[in-house]
């Protein structure tokens, strides 16, 4: 939103009309001292149109180029009273209301009373702080600006209200928050202030005339924002399972959740992990042991026990050929020539 509050104009002259006069002493010297004509060059200028006339200028005894416009021409000197003493005083009411339509949630910034206390109070954060009543000069004061520096050339000062509500908690936990800060950039003499001029025409003796207004304001922009929240448990799984799975945990979480709870955890577990023996290293020489781990050369001798009725003392790191006895009784014999032959050296 938008508000202006605008200080008593100034430079404004007394009711010029159409007609010659002098244009002020910006002309070339040398060539108006002399009683030249005044040069055409630059004829159209904000003031008038030049005659190229050299007449004398309102005070002395320069000269100065002749134009046709409205006279007298503006020079800045009419300048009305000052009301800088009086204008802090000057009170704005500032009406504003919210709406959340996801949380069906409204409120204004003005106390709901029929007691008539806005007619009395004035704005304080502490104990009128829904009493949006505020004096000019507490608010150019907010904004770290001097008042009587400031109406001379005017400026814009912004009026930011927000509102961070938090609807888990009652409505009257949910107040509007005030600050203000200067918008125009003042140490930019191109565009800092706040002015702007305007005209009232009419009629005088059947004379055109105008009345010229220069007018430096201070200018009030109200910005509003803000944001509101409420506890909703679908959202809050949601971001909960997105935050877990972007660093990781999701996967950890459930292998335990399935390895501990499940009824058939032994099927999980034996789908998702795989079983591997280690061979034991066998006692020969390190080209022998090399080819058996290439798979170059015949398994090691599969540990049987003398007795075919008597339990092995520790299981074979790999299954045992489902042979007869006479496998094991041949098996050292095999072994040895497999470390003597040469074969399983060329083929390695």
């Amino acid at each position: 939103g938008r508000g202006g509050v605008r200080e008593a104009p100034r430079g404004a002259p007394a009711r010029p009309a159409r007609g010659r006069a002098p244009r002020d002493g910006t002309d070339h010297p040398l060539s108006l001292s002399l009683g030249r004509p005044s040069p055409l060059s630059d004829v159209h200028l904000p003031a008038g149109l030049r005659t190229g006339r050299c007449v004398p200028y309102y005070q002395g005894s320069a000269k100065t180029c002749e134009v046709w416009g409205w006279c007298p021409v503006e020079d800045g000197a009419s300048v009305s009273q000052f009301l800088g003493k009086m204008a802090p005083n000057f009170t704005i009411l500032i009406k504003n209301s919210i709406h959340y339509p996801k949380f069906q949630f409204s409120k204004g910034n003005i106390e709901h009373r029929k007691d008539g206390y806005l007619k009395r109070c004035t704005f304080d954060e502490v104990s009128d702080p829904y009493c949006p009543i505020f004096k000019l000069g507490f608010i150019v004061e907010q904004a770290g600006e001097n008042f009587t520096e400031l109406a001379h050339t005017g400026g814009v000062i912004g009026v930011i209200i927000n509102w961070d509500c938090d609807l888990d908690l009652s409505a009257s936990k949910c107040n509007p928050k005030y600050s203000f800060r200067r918008l125009d950039p003042k140490h930019v003499p191109a565009s800092s202030g706040y002015n702007f001029r305007f005209a009232k025409y009419y009629k005088v003796n059947g004379s055109a005339t105008r009345t010229l207004i220069k007018a430096y304001g201070i200018r009030i922009d109200v910005i509003v924002h803000g944001q509101a929240g409420k506890f909703s448990l679908i959202p809050t799984i949601i971001n909960l399972a997105t935050a877990l799975t972007s660093i990781g945990v999701g996967s950890f979480l459930c292998d335990w959740i399935l390895l501990t709870f499940m009824n058939k955890n032994k099927v999980y577990s034996h789908k998702k992990f795989d079983k591997v023996c280690t061979p034991r290293r066998s006692s020969g020489s390190w080209p022998v042991t090399l080819a058996l781990v290439l798979g170059q050369a015949p398994p090691p001798p599969c540990p049987c026990s003398a007795d075919p009725g008597q339990p092995l003392a520790a299981p074979p790191p790999w299954p045992c050929p489902t042979v007869g006895p006479e496998l094991c009784a041949s098996e050292p014999s095999r072994q040895d020539s497999t470390l003597t032959d040469p074969r399983g050296l060329a083929q390695l």
